[in-house]
């Protein structure tokens, strides 16, 4: 059918002029979307009380999402790779719309394992596969910014929650007069919840759509006018060879990240996760918080632009300074930030606020310079595959942060009862969790040569030797 086989990887090669800066928009268009994840806790109560059923079981959908994201990025990175970025953005999303759809039947039905199967299965497949689809394009475009490219992109998924959570609220108010959209524990009944989904499931689709038919992959060889490869060649850690994925998972300095990425993700999800009760019992006095609820709210909204601001900063940061030394900055500047918040971080809400903003930036950070680090060590030849690899550190660490924080906190009280001092045994932990990672980061290696592939890629033909040096090519 005409309509599948321009998704095919050959009808993506880019004319002669195409300017590669329209590749971020793209990539952003997919993002944007799937970053809608982090919004959950919008309509977490309105199911909570549509189904009757626990915290823990609403909850558990947002655990199998990320779980499927890292074991679909995991799976089908190759297939990415070998099927390009158009194909593998219009599978990602079909499956994140449909897990919306599926979601709103389960809803409507009332029937929880629909959403679980909506929502969180198929839901996290598309984010698995959404994810990763633009990465390996844009450091293929931008192998002179590589950090800044991904940062752009992945960008997005951290600033998606920003536009989806007062999407969302102001959606369901308008589905349900009854609900409130400023109070945060305003709940909203289920035919607005069925019209919701739907509405967001159809919406991310099209605009899901943009990046499909916009995203282009370069010809064999090009590469940006006046950009001489050997000049990246050069740096430490950097190689010109490459590497597949199957070979990637066999060496040491794979795993090592694996480790890298774990302590990073585990650290800034301790805090993620529970920003919102957390900045309350820092300055509880008996029964009562100086931090209301309406500011609770605000403090997620202000970690959730760290956490999109650390996307670019760091990441484009690291064209500078180098990988390895901008995660050095993460895992050790991030202990000293803990082991703050852990002692001082009760004396003014500022310095609390300032001090949980710097880490999640350097959680943030570091989801968007990892492809950049895995393009210095094994080449752009199969890195979007390598990287849906070394993703399932992210499932792994979506279900150890919480447990390390929530498991703290349960031996010290009831929820609502807790103060500072409660956080401290799993802060200083997170603070042991990213001396590992340090120390990961500084075992890191070149890859060794037999690991390289046999045969060099295509030299580049004399016409897509460099592109044209138009205004925007040159930028």
């Amino acid at each position: 059918m005409p309509l599948f086989s321009a998704l095919d990887r050959r009808h993506t090669v880019a004319p002669p002029g195409f300017s590669r800066w329209l590749i971020p928009p793209a990539a952003l268009a997919v993002h944007l979307c799937i970053g809608q994840a982090y919004a959950t806790s919008v309509y977490k109560n309105s199911l909570i009380a549509h189904f009757d059923v626990s915290q823990t079981a609403i909850g558990i959908i947002f655990s199998i999402a990320i779980v499927m994201l890292g074991l679909s990025a995991a799976i089908g990175g190759t297939w990415v790779e070998t099927n390009g970025p158009r194909k593998a953005m219009f599978v990602s999303a079909c499956f994140w719309s449909t897990g919306f759809l599926v979601g709103a039947l389960g809803i409507a039905t009332e029937q929880l394992w629909l959403l679980y199967l909506g929502y969180g299965f198929l839901g996290g497949i598309g984010l698995g596969i959404g994810y990763i689809s633009p990465v390996s394009t844009l450091i293929k475009w931008f192998p002179d910014r590589p950090g800044l490219a991904t940062g752009l992109a992945i960008m997005g998924f951290g600033g998606g929650a920003l536009i989806a959570s007062p999407l969302s609220r102001q959606l369901l108010s308008f589905y349900d007069p009854g609900y409130d959209p400023s109070v945060a524990s305003s709940i909203a009944d289920g035919r607005a919840l069925v019209l919701l989904f739907v509405t967001l499931g159809i919406g991310y689709f099209a605009i899901m759509m943009f990046g499909v038919f916009n995203v282009r992959v370069p010809p064999e060889g090009w590469r940006p006018h006046g950009f001489d490869p050997a000049t990246v060649a050069a740096k430490p850690l950097v190689t010109t060879a490459s590497v597949s994925a199957a070979n990637a998972i066999k060496t040491r300095s794979f795993w090592l990240l694996w480790i890298v990425l774990f302590c990073n993700v585990t650290a800034g999800i301790g805090i993620l996760e529970q920003a919102s009760p957390m900045i309350q019992d820092f300055f509880r006095d008996g029964d009562t918080s100086a931090v209301g609820v309406s500011a609770a709210a605000g403090f997620v909204g202000v970690l959730s632009l760290f956490n999109m601001a650390g996307r670019f900063v760091w990441s484009s940061t690291s064209d500078v300074v180098g990988r390895r030394n901008i995660y050095l900055m993460y895992l050790g500047v991030g202990m000293v930030l803990y082991a703050l918040l852990a002692s001082v971080g009760d004396s003014a809400t500022w310095l609390f606020v300032l001090l949980a903003g710097l880490i999640l930036s350097f959680y943030g950070g570091g989801f968007a310079t990892v492809p950049a680090y895995l393009r210095d060590l094994f080449g752009t030849y199969q890195v979007g595959a390598i990287h849906g690899r070394l993703l399932t550190a992210w499932s792994a660490a979506g279900v150890a942060g919480p447990l390390i924080v929530n498991g703290f906190l349960d031996a010290q009280g009831e929820p609502g009862s807790l103060t500072s001092s409660a956080y401290r045994p799993a802060l200083f932990t997170m603070v042991a969790v990213l001396a590992v990672g340090f120390v990961a980061n500084l075992l890191i290696r070149p890859v060794p040569e037999r690991y390289h592939e046999e045969e060099a890629p295509p030299e580049p033909t004399a016409e897509a030797r460099t592109e044209p040096a138009t205004k925007e090519a040159t930028t």
